[in-house]
Formats: structure tokens, sequence, C-alpha cells
């Protein structure tokens, strides 16, 4: 499994977190978010791909922030339409888009954005589109009826080592490409703890 860090917002503690090698490195551009990004991104590696995260933003703003920041991804939050995941899948970027869960999820939706996203990301239902802070029901995921691989995010910790190595014995884990951590690595949003980060990678 990769590891995705994301919501990150300082300078230093990017550099800080790029040194632990994390696959992806993500950036929140969504303005009521404590991580809304607006600074430079330093320069790290060109083995970790930087993300765009984006809640229901017009595609002429996430084509500009994809320049801008040279993304190598972007993340949809929000109720963004097959068309234009279409058009940014086509542009060359990797599209992952969004889909929240609490207790159970209607795998039905999923089958519209097959063609058109490189991943799919199951994040915990909440009041925010992100950062809510605690995990969803990954029992949820035992009838995923697709081959598309996934980002695995919402809530998770060190506290849930044990249970993503349990989760990993199911069927469907072989199709969760990624683990993302976010909210329960922070100082404060957008600043990451990175004793807990390389503790977390190590052990994953």
């Amino acid at each position: 499994m990769k590891l995705k860090v994301c919501g990150m917002k300082y300078q230093d503690n990017i550099l800080e977190v790029a040194a632990l090698q994390p696959d992806y490195l993500g950036f929140i551009f969504h303005e009521p978010s404590p991580r809304n990004f607006e600074d430079e991104i330093p320069n790290i590696s060109d083995s970790i791909k930087k993300v765009g995260v984006f809640v229901d933003e017009k595609i002429e703003y996430v084509s500009r922030q994809i320049e801008k920041y040279k993304l190598d991804a972007v993340q949809l939050h929000g109720h963004e339409s097959t068309e234009m995941c279409r058009i940014l899948k086509s542009s060359g970027i990797e599209v992952i888009k969004v889909f929240s869960i609490k207790n159970e999820f209607d795998f039905s939706v999923l089958e519209a954005y097959e063609a058109v996203c490189d991943f799919f990301l199951f994040d915990t239902k909440g009041k925010l589109p992100g950062g809510n802070g605690y995990t969803f029901n990954w029992n949820a995921l035992i009838k995923y009826p697709s081959s598309k691989p996934f980002f695995l995010s919402g809530g998770i910790g060190l506290d849930e080592i044990d249970k993503i190595m349990e989760f990993k014995k199911s069927d469907v884990s072989k199709y969760c490409y990624t683990i993302d951590i976010n909210s329960k690595f922070e100082i404060e949003p957008g600043l990451k703890n990175i004793k807990k980060v390389k503790e977390f990678k190590s052990q994953l």
C-alpha cells in the first residue's frame, strides 16, 4: 500500500514530510478549509506526486492550479461531473474521485465514473468535505463491485494500524492502492507531526 499525506500547508513542514518519501502529497485548494493552500510548493522529489484537492470548482480554476503548481493529480471532493473528470483525465493528469461513506454505500454511483477516473477515494461522510477526523465502517467496502484501485481515507491515525492489518486480510484490500492520512497527524491544521508520520509509514 502506498502512502498519501494530505492537507500540507507550510513550506518547512512540506520539506520535512517529503524527506520521509511518501508517494503522494496533497494540497487543498478550497478557501473554507483551514488547510487551504496559498503558498509556493518547495522543490521536492519527482518521485512524490503532488495532488491538488478541489471541491466543486470550475474546470478553468482547476486547470490553472494544475499549471501553476505542476500538479500530478487532482482529487475531486464535490459533485464533479463525469464530463469534467473525462476532460481532466484526457489532459494527462491523474484523476481521483472521492465518495463519502458512513455505514453503507450505494456502489452503483461508481459505474458512471469507471472510465473517466484513475482512482476512487473513499472518505468518511461528515460535516466537511474532508478532514473530519474519524473513520467510516470499512466493512461497507466488502461489496466493492469494481477492480478500480482506490485510496482509503478518513480519520486514519496510528491507532488504526491494527485495523489496517486486519483489513489487508480481506479480498477487497487488493484494490486498496493508497492509505491517505491527514488530521490525525496534525499539531494544528496543515502542520504535520513528523515523528507520527514517520512511525506510521514504518509500520505501514
